[in-house]
């Protein structure tokens, strides 16, 4: 299934050169940052990422679909922390991803956060991206 907004809002753009051992720019200067392996794939381990620019992007992302889900139950999910860990592995002839999302929310029980972190991830932008094609787990924690 896909999923295509009915109107374009923002667009990012960013471009990379170079690789895993290189330079990434967003459009307006915003991102400007060095590009290395990290230090378990061979590399330095001295700037950032892909997986991490990910892992970056998708919890934010989620906190927004959280926050989003938890209002219209009159929960308040400000304080919340949600932790991505994206795995990196081969897969076949290249390599795959898998992301593990974690969903603190302080003063909310765990049934409820787990609950809250579902709803979030039915519609969460990420998670429809990924969904399908990356494996996904969504667990709440203590916060």
């Amino acid at each position: 299934m896909t999923n295509t907004p009915t109107k374009i809002v923002y667009t990012a753009r960013a471009s990379a050169t170079g690789g895993r051992s290189g330079h990434a720019t967003s459009e307006d200067g915003i991102l400007d940052l060095d590009l290395t392996a990290p230090k378990e794939m061979g590399g330095p381990g001295t700037g950032t990422n892909p997986e991490q620019l990910f892992a970056a992007g998708f919890s934010a992302c989620f906190q927004g679909a959280l926050g989003l889900v938890a209002k219209q139950q009159g929960i308040d999910t400000s304080r919340s922390l949600v932790t991505a860990a994206v795995g990196f592995g081969p897969e076949g002839d290249s390599y795959a991803i898998t992301v593990d999302l974690e969903i603190a929310i302080p003063d909310v029980d765990l049934e409820t956060a787990q609950q809250l972190a579902d709803a979030a991830h039915q519609v969460c932008p990420y998670s429809k991206a990924t969904r399908g094609n990356v494996p996904v787990t969504v667990k709440a924690v203590a916060a």
